[in-house]
């Protein structure tokens, strides 16, 4: 029977998602997001009841699905009588200021060069006849050695994101990575491990 890890994932979605929301919500707000929230796992929860095979399987399925709408709507009761939480300052702490992506550039090595040397030599050399041949030889080498190099470059180029942010106590930093981190402006993050994510 499928339903309970179906029900537990949209559950623990939905919570994750409430998670994330900026800025922080009244607790009137909040409850009437995780209500709504609940009621319509619910009613999804109960359409995928309907799929099983059995009689049985499907009064067991809803059973669960209106057990967990039922500790879904306690919890949304319960923050709703605490009141906002009070959160205590956290120095580590920052908002995302911008995200920008670069390109760079890769590091050549001698094999770009030898390559690209050996390739302008050879049509170097096939130009002009006598002294005419060896100086195009010289100078096709010398711009395939560069041409080489710069292509090899590119190819091991490599994108760069840069997040820059801002703490609570007004100092600024920036942080690179070397795949996208997900983040955008406005976003809450905080330090971990000579890094940050996501708070």
């Amino acid at each position: 029977m499928t339903s309970r890890p179906m029900i537990a994932a949209l559950l623990l979605a939905g919570m994750m998602s409430s998670a994330y929301a900026q800025p922080p919500l009244s607790p009137k707000e909040q409850y009437s997001i995780d209500s709504k929230r609940a009621a319509t796992r619910y009613a999804d929860d109960k359409k995928l009841c309907a799929e099983e095979s059995s009689s049985g399987a499907r009064m067991q399925c809803t059973r669960d699905a209106k057990s967990e709408y039922d500790k879904s709507v306690k919890a949304a009761k319960a923050a709703l009588k605490a009141g906002p939480a009070k959160q205590a300052a956290c120095n580590d702490c920052a908002k995302v200021l911008s995200v920008n992506v670069s390109e760079k550039a890769g590091e050549g090595s001698a094999l770009g060069v030898i390559a690209g040397g050996v390739a302008g030599a050879l049509l170097g050399n096939q130009v002009g006849s006598g002294h005419g041949r060896e100086l195009a030889t010289v100078a096709g080498a010398a711009g395939g050695a560069y041409a080489g190099n710069k292509i090899e470059q590119k190819a091991k180029s490599s994108k760069v994101w840069t997040v820059a942010v801002q703490y609570q106590d007004g100092k600024q930093a920036s942080f690179n990575f070397d795949h996208d981190p997900g983040l955008m402006a406005g976003d809450r993050v905080k330090n971990a491990n000579g890094s940050i994510v996501r708070n």
